[in-house]
């Protein structure tokens, strides 16, 4: 008899996921420390590695509605789960920005980034490492040949890690829209620039879906065992 409970349990860990990667993020860049863009970096990739770690055998640990996104595109994700996984990921990120005010309240709304005369060069930041992390999570969690390996959560951790650094300061480094939602919230990002981390998030995820298509081994045996009349095991 199927566990009736499963599903609760995958949403409450993308819930709790996104809380913590999320109460993180905010604490880094809000939380007045003279950080260094690589300390900020590797705090936001690193706890992004620890809870894809934490979450992964449950959820998948995606903690992220782009990666969702990619990874339903991809076949790695029911249609079903979709919706639910993105409420509870923005619902992780509003929790997170909830439990912040307590700490932070202060700097609310004092740093907004302003993209006023550099919206495409954001846009793009945005749409390619969002491409690269969905890309990345499609390739070493969900894929056959790299099925059970202990990487992934570290490949996941360090392209965000690597992206804070190269485009933080165009774009604010989100390549999330769960972490782009607690952001605006907190006065980090103006909610007149939303458009341009959404569309850029949501392209991103969908060409990271077709891209591991056109390049997975997974795929391509597939399709050849289905054109010779097999079945895949």
């Amino acid at each position: 008899m199927p566990d009736q409970n499963a599903a609760v349990r995958k949403y409450l860990t993308e819930m709790i996921g996104t809380f913590v990667f999320m109460f993180a993020v905010i604490g880094i860049v809000l939380g007045g420390s003279e950080c260094v863009v690589a300390a900020t970096a590797l705090g936001i990739g690193a706890v992004l590695m620890v809870m894809v770690y934490a979450s992964g055998h449950i959820s998948g640990g995606h903690l992220n509605p782009a990666v969702s996104i990619a990874a339903y595109l991809r076949g790695a994700l029911p249609l079903g789960d979709l919706g639910p996984y993105i409420v509870a990921q923005l619902v992780g990120a509003l929790a997170a920005f909830g439990v912040g005010f307590g700490l932070w309240h202060d700097k609310y709304s004092t740093g907004t980034l302003d993209l006023s005369g550099a919206v495409w060069p954001a846009f793009l930041a945005e749409l390619v490492f969002t491409f690269a992390l969905c890309y990345v999570v499609l390739h070493t969690a969900t894929s056959k040949d790299s099925a059970g390996n202990s990487f992934y959560g570290l490949a996941i951790g360090f392209i965000v890690t690597v992206g804070v650094v190269a485009v933080g300061a165009i774009s604010g480094a989100a390549f999330n829209p769960a972490i782009t939602f607690g952001l605006m919230l907190s006065g980090v990002f103006a909610w007149k620039f939303l458009w341009v981390y959404l569309l850029a998030q949501v392209l991103g995820a969908v060409v990271a879906a077709y891209a591991y298509k056109a390049t997975s081994l997974d795929e391509h045996t597939a399709t050849r065992h289905e054109h010779s009349g097999g079945r895949r095991g």
